[in-house]
């Protein structure tokens, strides 16, 4: 974090932007001249967007024909829930983010009963209950678990200090407040589980200097890996079909998906053209890299990587200038969350690791994920309105 920029405390914050003094309306900030804002996250964010519904109707235009009639099905719902998504961010980035921080421990708390109340009463989809059905819409705990435990964290890595250089510290709080979302999550999404753990790890990462601890930690990852992996059968035959996809019925969409890779070439076999999405199953969610792969080529999915590289740029950025650490873990948990999704996603569908469920940000089709992540952006863009150069 720059020591440039302006820093403040809890109950100075929103004091004066804020339309009305009492109640939770207090922490309403709106811009005010010559307030930093950072319009190139929402730039390369809005450009992603943009990119994954071509794409998205690309994908998904043969099998929407099929099954609704309808070629925009999947992309019309996309765009009515980036609509949401865009709604949100505005309103989140309107809030002081240290209003989260205030009320994180609630949050945090909320996320695990939603986690707990899902694999008692949630709605199931190809076999696993991972979602909560409102209405007509389903909304997925373990996203809401993602953004709890960055705020979760980000409190209570700044009122630990230098406690957390202390042998072993990390880990005890990974053991008091880590392991039961974790744990949670992992029963029905042991992938998700790992993004959870992925985001925690990064943000101790920046705010411990005890490099003995990490290699610990990182043992006690892959042990607890092995351990679920072999306790669930279908996991360990996760790890054949991985191994040998041709020898297995539920490897089809694997090769399907590096048929559609190898085919693509360098420059792709143009927009719209590519024959594989008649083949790869739910080419709209986890496969969809694979079709941009086939239609844009190598060259289509480099554009794509650099993209992602960009917005994490900037909110690593934001990070480094926040106005106070709180805010600076903030965009260190939102860039670790996006990169290791974009990493893992891209590794399945090259058959690097073995196959697991995870979408492609701002790309792949899905409703609550993309909300949530939009917001998650807004508080980061209200991290970012805390910046000041000339303090």
């Amino acid at each position: 974090m720059s020591k440039r920029a302006r820093r403040r405390s809890i109950p100075e914050a929103g004091k004066d932007n804020s339309i009305w003094k009492k109640g939770i309306f207090k922490w309403v900030q709106w811009p005010q001249p010559g307030q930093f804002f950072d319009y190139q996250t929402v730039f390369y964010m809005a450009f992603l967007l943009a990119f994954g519904m071509v794409m998205l109707y690309s994908a998904s235009s043969y099998t929407a024909s099929l099954r609704y009639g309808n070629a925009a099905h999947w992309v019309l719902r996309q765009l009515f829930f980036a609509g949401l998504g865009i709604v949100g961010m505005i309103l989140f980035s309107l809030v002081d983010y240290h209003l989260w921080i205030k009320h994180a421990s609630i949050i945090y708390s909320l996320s695990i009963l939603l986690c707990i109340y899902v694999l008692i009463a949630g709605h199931s989809s190809h076999g696993q209950a991972r979602w909560i059905a409102i209405g007509g819409f389903t909304i997925q705990p373990s996203e809401i678990a993602k953004v709890a435990i960055i705020l979760f964290f980000s409190c209570m890595f700044v009122k630990l200090g230098d406690r957390i250089n202390e042998p072993l510290a990390g880990t005890k709080i990974m053991f008091g407040f880590l392991a039961l979302p974790v744990g949670l999550v992992a029963k029905s999404n042991l992938s998700t589980a790992v993004i959870i753990f992925g985001i925690w790890f990064v943000m101790l990462m920046v705010a411990s200097r005890n490099v003995k601890d990490f290699a610990a930690i990182i043992l006690m990852m892959l042990v607890g890996i092995a351990l679920f992996i072999t306790f669930a059968s279908y996991r360990s035959d996760r790890v054949k079909i991985w191994q040998h996809p041709e020898r297995y019925e539920k490897g089809y969409q694997t090769l399907q998906g590096l048929y559609a890779i190898g085919s693509g070439g360098i420059f792709g076999k143009g927009l719209g053209e590519g024959m594989q999405k008649k083949f790869v199953p739910e080419a709209q969610n986890d496969m969809i890299f694979s079709l941009i792969c086939e239609e844009l080529g190598i060259f289509g999915a480099v554009i794509l990587i650099i993209l992602f590289i960009l917005l994490l740029s900037r909110l690593l950025f934001i990070a480094r200038h926040a106005a106070d650490m709180q805010g600076s873990y903030i965009a260190i948990g939102a860039m670790a969350q996006i990169a290791i999704q974009v990493f893992l996603n891209i590794a399945v569908v090259t058959n690097t690791i073995p196959n697991t469920g995870i979408t492609l940000p701002f790309i792949s089709y899905g409703g609550s994920a993309l909300i949530i992540l939009m917001c998650e952006i807004g508080i980061v863009l209200n991290v970012s309105r805390g910046i000041n150069f000339y303090a």
